[in-house]
């Protein structure tokens, strides 16, 4: 039923009702509660065995130090045994040797346990991570088309880089860590409950006070780091589609534009993600002040049972050692919980998507999938409206049958609901209203997968995967039954298909052929390459249905001939759907169906509707072509089709290039010290050095807070015993005023340390990805023609690389330096009580900095070999981009899979690395006990010669062990500062990367007055920078006069665009000189001289956000006037105030919610209202139809008045007016002059004209 039936108002409700929910689900996202647990959703069997075994071993690495307290206990009470003279030195001697024993087994214990944790730990967080990783995408892979209007490729490489590595950080070692911190916290409980359960309650009722602080602070963090994330996602989808448009970005020297918009999303990221931050110090400073407060409880509590006879000093210090082990402990691992909280927030969005439910899944199985197809598709009562834009009808109340086995053509103006047509036969999008059928079974009965098997199409925009020219071809057969069939049959399907598509020759002449590198996009080839080769996709399957979207729009004359003679022959006897702006190309068809505003206007046969002389035929009379047909009996030089059989493109990067990347290497990460990556990593911090001082200053208070407590402490245990022994000879009741001081003063101090770092990490970030992303937009066009700066990888550096350099700062940099000033003042204190002692304890120190550097240096290897995870996302990232192409392609599982690939040869790579890494981390963490047993050994031969008192063995044994764990716990930050480390070398590495051509740069000659516009190309030669081995242009030579409209016509590939790049400065010519009013372009200020043109190119891609937003750019300041005018110029006007929201009407990523003529025209618009003196026309009305065609070329005609204007056209309608044309092949002109004058000399330009001539009108 139409849904504009207006029927009787609740006919009009219920239609609008139905409407909305159709339009709704494709577009709801489901409300998905994400809990801790949720992140381990994937794990198998396997890793939940590995957790369950590290889970053990965490506890019992746990265990070890509370059960150290019972044999400290036991040492402690044979100190005071033997002080008193109750016990023989003898038996003090053999106790003390027994006990000191048990050190070692409990260092050999925590050996074992702490390396099976951190190992089992790491492996099956990493495991989960990728099969997380793989879920995810293939959840992409399953959405419906719009889900992707809304979602861009940027958001979509954020979520599977940094979201991602926060979850894996979030449930791998720091979670083993975590558990072992724990279990030491509650096991120190359970100690001190044996010992003495009315002291342990006491302090036990400060435990709760930290855990409503720690759930507290745990809230506010996920909230933000949510928020953050979100914020970031937006920003890299700007990021992405800045690096797909580069070229336009570049030309129209938008970078500073783009930079803006996203340095404000940024701002949005730094201001939630300091939040985040403030939340974690806020939680930080609570904890280490109460577990300060809670000594001094402890020992005034302790005090008052030790008066009344219910507890001996033995328990007491067993009590409080424990109680110091459980707060230690737990301050070591506070910071992991700010993972855990961000991991949770980041998997909110990454679940949100694996549960989401498409109404279109490619990868369903419900569906019928009959045997046989004819193919008629029926379209009936059809209405159709985007989900992103419900108030604008695409299509309405359409009704038409495509016939099965014939060729049926659809033409209209840009916008007339033609593209859409494709779309929903493809079931992209669900129609509203109506019924679309094939063989008389409806679309949304059919199985989708089994469905878009039986269709093939080639749209307007050819995309090609960064991979070989075979495996794109071989896509086509993906989903099919020749998808497995043997290599050979498969190879030969693949040849014939480049033949029907006369692709076979220009692949055979690329260097590896058919196993030759397409780059990204297909960008290493031409455009018309590019399209033949999807062509030879689009048959290689030889499917039922073939829907042709503008198919020949990027092909030359010649090999638009050769292709179409190809497609007619391969739509005998096949339903073809032919979308055509070039009527040329619908001649044949069996019916032809005019649309207008998604209404049928007319249809019937060329001939028929010629004869009815309507809108068809006013179309065809705009496109005619002026012609002059020679004499009878006077033959064209080269004439027919065979006479240009012989052309062959040159121009491609790829064409007979060597088969050895003999490129420079462009990208070279250099080699830098730690020392110089420090100073780096400063410079980027420096607006904020007044507060990081701050913060370095109260850091080393921090610090200082563990000797002085370790000073407290022995005292406080001294006086227990013997008041007038202890420092000044002070009762309890002082020293435990003493801990309630210090526990206010580590409050404050923490406070102001969290803050000023959280402060200064969470600007470090912003500004590292500001610029980064301004030093990426400065890079010349060779940098992005490298494979591997493809956008994906581009965009995953700005995720991932910024986020790592923080490891170098905010909380990271702050524990450093708490630990280092712990370390000396630790080594100081016990120096000071005694040095003997002191000297033994501290000489494992440097054992366990050995190990700390060691594991360093494995994590930077590691670090190193995980960059295939940058790979991988750069991969997601253009499958998500493109998704249009994989959805019709059955992509979906192929891409799932080449995916998971590369992330099962990353994680087997890793494995040596993680089991060295675990091994060095456990050995610094045993060595600690070995140490205590050290020092109880020695510390009682010292006692019992009469050396040293208790205090000063308890001040020193209390130093020297958090001393041990200080120097220990540095290098559990050792993954975070070796990523940190290798991040900071590659940002350092492109910040100072000065291209060849500096989009930047401020040098050179500045424009006054504005240039006249006279060019001249003097015997330029050219290669691409990643092929220098094969000549793009040979000794080219052009002349315009100021003003002059100028045509390039030829061959595909021959190098019309290539001097398009040139005038663009894109790059600069390997011999011979371009000058603009006789000066060599590259001597002109290049911001300036490029402001005095303007690009209008084949490919146009817009960027997310609105129509007003991508027309005025850099030139927002413009006057509305001007603005409009050019609209009007560019025949967008109409349409745009048609929109709902007109001018604020938003175009969706990379404008995909615009057809590719409405997307031509903003372009244009954009060109015109910058009011340029040179003019650059790349196939500028390509995407439009005859009528838009007629009205913005005579714009474009109005607008090169007074301007030079080139343009590279194959369309010869287009430039028949041109003052000169210049006729390219191989690189070279082979003919030069007006029309009239070329059609004289009947060569290679009357014979392009004689191929693209149309019938008559009449």
């Amino acid at each position: 039923m139409a849904m504009t039936e207006k029927s009787g108002h609740g006919i009009d409700i219920q239609d609008d009702n139905m409407q909305d929910s159709i339009l709704t689900s494709q577009l709801e996202m489901p409300n998905v509660k994400v809990t801790y647990r949720t992140l381990f959703r994937y794990a198998s069997r396997e890793e939940i065995s590995i957790l369950v075994l590290s889970a053990c071993c965490a506890v019992v690495s746990g265990a070890v130090q509370p059960l150290m307290t019972l044999v400290l206990g036991s040492l402690a009470g044979q100190f005071a045994g033997f002080s008193a003279g109750s016990t023989a030195t003898s038996d003090f001697h053999h106790e003390l040797s027994r006990l000191a024993l048990y050190f070692v087994y409990l260092g050999i214990g925590s050996l074992v346990s702490v390396f099976i944790t951190i190992q089992g730990f790491s492996y099956a967080g990493e495991a989960i991570t990728q099969r997380t990783r793989e879920a995810y995408l293939k959840a992409i892979m399953r959405q419906n088309i719009a889900f992707f209007d809304s979602v861009g490729a940027g958001e979509v490489t954020s979520r599977i880089t940094g979201d991602m590595t926060m979850i894996q950080d979030g449930i791998s070692q720091k979670l083993g860590l975590t558990a072992a911190g724990v279990t030491t916290f509650f096991a120190a409980l359970a100690v001190g409950f044996v010992r003495s359960w009315k002291l342990t309650l006491v302090m036990l009722s400060v435990t709760i006070l930290i855990i409503l602080v720690m759930g507290g602070a745990g809230k506010g963090i996920k909230q933000h780091q949510l928020q953050a994330n979100d914020a970031y996602a937006v920003g890299a989808t700007v990021a992405e589609e800045a690096f797909t448009s580069i070229r336009s970005t570049t030309a129209f020297c938008a970078q500073n534009w783009l930079a803006q918009r996203f340095s404000m999303h940024l701002d949005n990221v730094r201001r939630f993600d300091f939040k985040s931050k403030a939340f974690l110090a806020s939680m930080i400073a609570a904890m280490m002040a109460i577990m300060t407060l809670q000594y001094g409880l402890a020992f005034w509590e302790g005090s008052r049972l030790l008066q009344d006879g219910s507890i001996s000093v033995s328990k007491i210090i067993t009590v409080i050692f424990s109680s110091m082990l459980a707060g230690v402990s737990i301050g070591h691992v506070a910071p992991h919980f700010g993972a855990f909280a961000a991991a949770t927030a980041a998997g909110q969005k990454i679940f949100q998507v694996i549960d989401r439910k498409s109404l279109l899944d490619p990868m369903s199985r419900a569906g019928k999938k009959p045997s046989t197809v004819e193919g008629e598709i029926v379209f009936k009562d059809v209405r159709h409206v985007y989900p992103s834009r419900p108030d604008n009808v695409v299509l309405d109340d359409l009704n038409f049958v495509i016939p099965a086995g014939k060729t049926t053509a659809v033409v209209g103006k840009s916008g007339s609901g033609k593209s859409s047509l494709v779309s929903l036969i493809e079931r992209f999008y669900q129609p509203v209203g109506g019924e679309l059928s094939l063989d008389n079974l409806p679309l949304q009965e059919l199985n989708l997968h089994w469905l878009r098997t039986q269709i093939a199409m080639v749209g307007q925009e050819p995309v090609l995967f960064n991979t070989t020219v075979y495996d794109n071809i071989r896509f086509g057969l993906l989903g099919t039954e020749l998808e497995d069939a043997p290599k050979e049959k498969v190879s030969g399907l693949i040849e014939e298909a480049a033949r029907t598509a006369n692709a076979y020759e220009f692949i055979s002449n690329l260097p590896r052929g058919f196993q030759a590198r397409v780059g990204e996009r297909g960008m290493l080839l031409s455009g018309g390459q590019r399209q033949r080769i999807a062509i030879a996709r689009a048959v290689v399957s030889n499917p039922k249905i073939l829907l042709l979207d503008e198919a020949t729009a990027s092909l030359d004359l010649h090999a638009e001939t050769l292709v179409r003679a190809a497609l007619d022959a391969a739509s005998k006897n096949r339903t073809t759907l032919v979308i055509a702006h070039r009527l040329s190309t619908v001649r044949q068809a069996d019916n032809i169906i005019v649309l207008s505003a998604g209404k049928l206007v007319e249809q019937g046969t060329h001939e028929e509707l010629m004869r009815s002389k309507g809108v068809y035929h006013s179309m065809v009379a705009v496109q005619q072509i002026e012609y002059s047909r020679p004499s009878d009996g006077v033959e064209l030089h080269g004439s027919g089709v065979g006479g240009l059989e012989k052309v062959e493109e040159s121009n491609s990067m790829l064409t007979n290039a060597s088969t050895h990347d003999t490129s420079p290497k462009l990208s070279n990460q250099r080699h830098y010290s730690l020392w110089a990556l420090i100073q780096f990593i400063w410079s980027l911090n420096q607006d904020e050095h007044s507060w990081m001082v701050l913060g370095f200053l109260v850091s080393m208070g921090t610090g200082a807070g563990y000797p002085i407590l370790a000073i407290f402490y022995g005292n406080s245990i001294v006086s227990l015993v013997n008041p007038s022994e202890s420092t000044g000879a002070h009762d309890i009741d002082f020293w435990c005023g003493m801990l309630l001081m210090l526990g206010l003063v580590i409050l404050v101090l923490y406070m102001v340390q969290g803050m000023t770092f959280a402060w200064a990490s969470s600007r470090l970030v912003w500004r590292t990805r500001d610029l980064t992303f301004r030093a990426i937009l400065r890079q010349d066009m060779a940098f992005f023609d490298m494979k591997e700066n493809t956008s994906g990888a581009l965009a995953s550096i700005l995720s991932t690389e910024a986020t790592m350099i923080a490891g170098m700062s905010g909380a990271t940099l702050a524990a450093l330096l708490n630990f280092v000033v712990s370390i000396i003042g630790a080594i100081a204190v016990s120096c000071s009580f005694g040095w003997k002692l002191a000297l033994v304890c501290t000489s494992t120190m440097p054992l366990l900095l050995a190990c700390g550097f060691l594991r360093t240096w494995v994590m930077a290897d590691l670090e190193k070999r995980t960059r295939r995870q940058t790979e991988a996302a750069g991969f997601a990232c253009e499958a998500a981009s493109t998704i249009r192409t994989v959805a019709s392609l059955r992509m979906e599982e192929n891409v799932c899979s080449r995916y998971s690939a590369m992330l099962r040869q990353q994680t087997k790579q890793d494995f040596r690395s993680l089991l060295l890494s675990s091994m060095l981390y456990a050995t610094s963490q045993s060595l600690m006990l070995f140490a205590s047993g050290l020092a109880f050994w020695y510390g009682g031969s010292l006692i019992m010669k009469g050396e040293y008192t208790v205090k000063q063995f308890f001040v020193c044994f209390v130093a020297v062990i958090w001393g041990s764990q200080a120097a220990g716990a540095i290098f559990s930050y050792a993954g975070d500062m070796s990523n940190a480390r290798a991040a900071a070398a590659r940002v350092k590495t492109l910040l100072g990367r000065t291209p060849t051509i500096d989009s930047w740069s401020v040098t050179g000659k500045a424009i006054p007055h504005g240039l006249k516009g006279h060019i001249e190309l003097r015997d330029v030669s050219f290669f691409y920078p990643t092929r220098p081995s094969r000549l793009v242009l040979k000794n080219i030579s052009i002349t315009a006069e100021p003003g002059q409209f100028i045509a390039l016509v030829g061959g595909s590939g021959s190098g019309k665009s290539t001097i398009i790049s040139l005038l663009e400065r894109f790059y600069d010519v390997a011999s011979g000189g371009i000058y603009v009013d006789g000066n060599e372009i590259s001597t002109y200020q290049i911001q300036a001289y490029r402001g005095q043109l303007a690009l209008v190119s084949q490919e146009t891609t817009l960027h997310m956000g609105t129509v007003r937003d991508n027309i005025l750019a850099d030139k927002e300041d413009a006057p509305e006037e001007d603005l409009i005018q050019a609209c009007k110029d560019a025949n967008i006007y109409d349409y745009i105030i048609s929109l709902p929201d007109g001018f604020n009407t938003s175009v969706g990523p990379k404008g995909s919610l615009l057809s590719g003529g409405q997307r031509q025209r903003i372009a244009i618009a954009k060109a015109l209202l910058r009011n340029p003196r040179i003019l650059l026309l790349d196939e500028s009305t390509s995407a439009l139809d005859s009528t838009s065609e007629a009205a913005v070329q005579a714009a474009l005609d109005r607008a090169a008045t007074g301007r030079t204007t080139i343009a590279v056209a194959h369309r010869l309608s287009t430039i028949q007016h041109a003052d000169v044309i210049y006729v390219l092949e191989r690189g070279s002109v082979v003919e030069r002059g007006s029309h009239p004058e070329l059609m004289r000399k009947r060569g290679r330009y009357a014979e392009l004209v004689r191929l693209q001539e149309i019938g008559s009108a009449s």
